[in-house]
């Protein structure tokens, strides 16, 4: 197939079937477009959609993104995971404005210089946010290729990525590249899915390579399991008599970064000698069974250890640290969001 005639197939779908109503396809640009590609990795759109539309009612523009606190934007990203992305955003937005005067640079390596911006991302800020010819490459766009070029093995393998570089830069067409790259993350998206694609909607079908040897199931090779390691903690879940629960700033770095969670011991040995370092009676704890959050390169199997605390304690608080009443809290990981609504409701059954 001729490459015209491949984006001509795709765009003439796109106009047809392609969505054309996200919110951030609606007063479009680059800013509303590095967003939504940064909270689309990893995560659905429906999941992202209201997560975006609360951000950009806080953070509209790059300025008030940079000049914003890390603990509000990671507080306004708080239950999409990954969370080194919204750190990343933070410090791009500060780059953009003090070395680029507030504008998008113009050129894929300004823009790759930019935290947690890849090759991908900003292929899409190019030509999503201000129309220029640039190629993209994400998890959809991948699929489609590989089935449709009869690519083995797996995409993240760095010969099949480069020769997926290749093929999504000879694609790309001059014209209409907004439509066209949103096309084809729609098409892997709604089309040529994961599992059992839709191959009879598909404007590429009488020509993909993958479909006509019957290897759809087998193409883009899945990547190679590997052993997930897990690590192990105990999580200290104290109320005072005000119904009050004690939280902590989680570092920057590391996993949750700058969210507030409960605070966290190697041990129970270690949780009990700092409870009794601080004036509480450890006999009034409740150990609840171990659960686990899988992160994308470990599993976390934490044990929730319930302590009613009684006045005079002393426990202090600090800008890292304090006493929280629980409807207050936003900026909580999901698991530990999920720990307390339980908790909360066990309180509001007991009455």
């Amino acid at each position: 197939m001729e490459t015209h005639e491949f984006s001509h197939r795709v765009l003439e779908w796109f106009d047809r079937h392609g969505r054309k109503d996200l919110p951030w396809q609606v007063e479009r640009n680059p800013y509303r477009v590095w967003i939504s590609e940064i909270m689309l990795q990893q995560t659905q759109v429906t999941t992202v959609i209201p997560y975006y539309n609360r951000f950009m009612d806080r953070f509209p523009d790059v300025s008030s993104l940079a000049e914003a606190e890390l603990v509000d934007v990671t507080d306004h990203w708080a239950g999409l995971g990954y969370y080194a992305r919204a750190r990343h955003l933070h410090l791009a937005a500060k780059a953009i404005n003090h070395q680029h005067a507030g504008e998008f640079p113009s050129t894929l390596d300004a823009l790759q210089n930019l935290p947690g911006i890849g090759r991908s991302t900003a292929g899409a800020i190019l030509s999503l946010g201000m129309n220029h010819r640039a190629a993209i490459l994400d998890g959809n766009v991948k699929r489609v290729l590989c089935r449709f070029a009869g690519i083995e093995g797996w995409p993240g393998e760095t010969n099949i990525t480069r020769q997926l570089w290749e093929l999504s830069e000879s694609l790309t067409p001059t014209r209409r590249v907004a439509d066209y790259n949103q096309a084809m993350m729609d098409l892997g998206a709604l089309v040529c899915t994961r599992n059992k694609p839709s191959c009879e909607n598909c404007p590429l079908n009488t020509d993909c390579l993958a479909r006509a040897t019957r290897r759809t199931d087998m193409i883009p090779t899945p990547k190679p399991k590997r052993h997930m390691p897990s690590r192990q903690c105990f999580l200290l879940a104290m109320r005072n008599p005000n119904n009050e629960i004690f939280l902590e700033t989680r570092p920057p770095a590391g996993i949750w970064g700058n969210l507030k969670s409960f605070p966290e011991f190697d041990s129970l040995d270690d949780l009990k000698a700092w409870c009794i370092r601080n004036g509480h009676q450890t006999q009034r704890m409740t150990v609840l069974p171990q659960r686990r959050h899988t992160f994308s390169h470990y599993h976390l199997d934490f044990t929730p250890v319930i302590c009613s605390v009684t006045p005079g304690n002393n426990v202090s608080e600090n800008l890292q640290s304090g006493w929280f009443a629980s409807q207050d809290v936003r900026s909580l990981p999901a698991p530990i969001k999920i720990l307390l609504a339980e908790l909360d409701q066990q309180i509001a059954d007991r009455h």
